[in-house]
Order: C-alpha cells, then structure tokens, then sequence
C-alpha cells in the first residue's frame, strides 16, 4: 500500500509527460509477477507505455485545437484594431485557458483573407494575473476561420501544433 501511495506521488510530481511511462512500468511489473517471465513483463511494459504517450498525445492535441479553433473564431469576428476576451474550457476541468485577442493587421490576398493577431494567455486572478503574449494568424476557409500559425508555436503549444 504504502509503494503504492510513494507511486501516485511520483506520478502527480512528474506531470503528464511520465504518465506513460509509469503505465507501462506498473504494468510491466504486474505481467511479469504473474507470468514469471521478465521478457513477457518488458513486452507488456513498452506495449503499454506505448499506447499510454499516443493516447495523452492524441488528447492534448485535440485541446490544443480547441483552443486554436476558439481563439480563430474570435478573430474572425473583429476588425483590424479592436480586441475581445476568449476562453476555452475543456469536459475535464483541466488546461481551461483564457485571454485576449488582438487583430492587429489584415492580409487579404487572392488565395486567402487573413488577420495576424496578438494573443495572450492569461494565468491567476487580481494582483497575482500573469499575462503571456504570442503573435498568431488566422485564415478564414470556407466562411470558417481556422488557425494558421503562431510563434512561438513550440513555447505555447509545444511540439505539437
């Protein structure tokens, strides 16, 4: 009971990046205790890890969409200059972001209409209120405005965008 305990710790400490590879070194563990065969247990244990980081990965991408897609859906709505609040919230009260957007210039070409804008992703409350500001652009395909790019994609939105 008590590795156990020591186990979720280390987890809740690590972050999410490691959930997969606990995952797969608890199941590893697991599988090779019941099979004794320690080759069955390190299979079981990549196979789940594996599985674990695609998963987690897949999940964060589609938040990260989400939140691509309402920040796009905002800024097809403003004019050049002018700004307004987004937010995101996800089904699990979990990276629920929030911020402002700023359009600040207008590309209108003949194969697509778009807005560069300043973004910010804003952290705690009252005195405590963090702002992060990022430059993005905004396409609208379609009568839908999409997410084209931001810099520094890799700072906010790590490898994944």
């Amino acid at each position: 009971m008590a590795s156990a305990a020591v186990l979720l710790a280390a987890v809740a400490l690590a972050g999410c990046n490691s959930i997969g590879g606990f995952a797969g070194a608890a199941a590893g563990v697991a599988s090779g205790a019941v099979t004794s065969n320690p080759a069955v247990g390190y299979a079981v244990g990549i196979g789940v890890q594996a599985a674990t980081d695609a998963t987690t990965k897949y999940i964060f991408r589609n938040w990260q969409k989400g939140e691509q897609d309402e920040i796009a859906a905002v800024v097809g709505n403003l004019e050049v200059g002018h700004a307004s609040r987004w937010a995101i919230v996800h089904q699990i009260p979990y990276a629920n972001e929030h911020g402002e957007v700023r359009v600040v210039r207008l590309i209108d070409t003949p194969l697509a209409l778009c807005k560069e804008v300043l973004l910010s992703v804003d952290s705690g409350e009252g005195d405590k209120l963090k702002r992060a500001w990022y430059t993005g652009s905004a396409c609208r395909s379609n009568d839908i405005w999409r997410w084209a790019v931001a810099e520094p994609a890799v700072e906010r939105w790590g490898s994944l965008q």
